[in-house]
């Protein structure tokens, strides 16, 4: 098991953007609450990073692979 390996496929790469980039918008314009906003934007600053690294700690821990290359590197 290496933690650096791309385990995030385009669908999964794609939904991590789409929603972390959703999350960091709602805390600019503060749709949410003072607490829900710092979890929403540690969670949405976590999603965009992943995505744009295509390799997701936690996948590699839990042996989850969406790449449809499987185990190459970056």
């Amino acid at each position: 098991m290496k933690l650096f390996e791309r385990n995030i496929g385009p669908i999964d790469r794609a939904v991590r953007i789409i929603v972390g980039l959703a999350a960091l918008v709602a805390v600019a314009l503060q749709y949410v609450s003072e607490t829900a906003a710092l979890v929403a934007a540690v969670v949405g600053a976590l999603l965009v990073l992943t995505a744009a690294m295509e390799s997701c700690m936690l996948y590699s821990l839990l042996g989850i692979n969406t790449c449809p290359n499987k185990g190459k590197k970056k």
